[in-house]
């Protein structure tokens, strides 16, 4: 449950007001994403963080959610983790729908608790803003303890205060949201109509789940799949992916 002080209800939102615990938790949860994009960074490249950590309404169980938007030699990725001494438990490639872009996930424990990812192949502008929809900062910002709106699971708009964070609803009000969040008005009925139908109908499965082999590489097991289901191996050409 969120940390708080103070819940102050007004008509269409509420303003939550964080106490020490819930500053505590949030420091705790920004100095661990901060260990992980450091490892990225220090590999020259550029990883967002988003979700709760991002907007600042972590709770105990928050996932770490580290993200890099765009085509990365696998291999950057793998040595700049060891070489900060985090212990990959497990990785998997996800493509979500036959249309989406596949995308690498490594895993930092075994609860997927800490996830780096990243895609195979060139995002699309709504693949690209549904990070920003949720809420996302680079390396800089997280370091200089910025928090920005995004909107969670619940389709509640979250907005930061010096104090806590307002929520307000998104349904009715999504060009105003795309303003504050600062991507399109398509994303944002795109993302209403997923989690409006996953609340009818419940999360259903994802293309393609393919966990790798301890020994196997990202780039093996890309091919692997590729040559064995042709609708992720047309994706991945269509959108310029270098591996096929």
């Amino acid at each position: 449950m969120l940390g708080r002080d103070k819940v102050e209800r007004r008509a269409e939102y509420r303003v939550v007001v964080y106490d020490d615990k819930q500053w505590k938790l949030l420091a705790d949860l920004r100095q661990e994403a901060i260990h992980i994009m450091e490892a990225l960074v220090a590999m020259r490249l550029a990883p967002i963080v988003h979700g709760s950590i991002a907007r600042g309404d972590v709770h105990k169980d928050s996932d770490i959610d580290i993200f890099i938007p765009s085509i990365v030699p696998s291999y950057l990725v793998e040595v700049g983790l060891e070489r900060a001494g985090l212990h990959v438990s497990h990785k998997l490639i996800i493509q979500a729908t036959p249309q989406s872009t596949p995308k690498v996930y490594i895993s930092l424990d075994a609860e997927e608790k800490r996830v780096v990812s990243f895609p195979l192949a060139k995002l699309s502008k709504r693949e690209y803003e549904f990070y920003y929809f949720g809420g996302a900062l680079d390396y800089n910002g997280l370091i200089s303890g910025k928090r920005v709106p995004g909107v969670n699971k619940k389709l509640v708009l979250i907005e930061p205060l010096p104090k806590g964070h307002k929520e307000s609803p998104v349904i009715g009000r999504e060009a105003e949201v795309a303003r504050i969040v600062g991507v399109s008005i398509d994303t944002v009925l795109e993302r209403v109509r997923v989690l409006t139908r996953r609340d009818e109908h419940g999360r259903t499965g994802v293309f393609v789940k393919y966990e790798l082999e301890p020994w196997e590489s990202i780039e093996d097991a890309v091919r692997k799949i590729a040559r064995e289901n042709p609708v992720f191996r047309r994706t991945l050409a269509a959108k310029g992916s270098p591996l096929v």
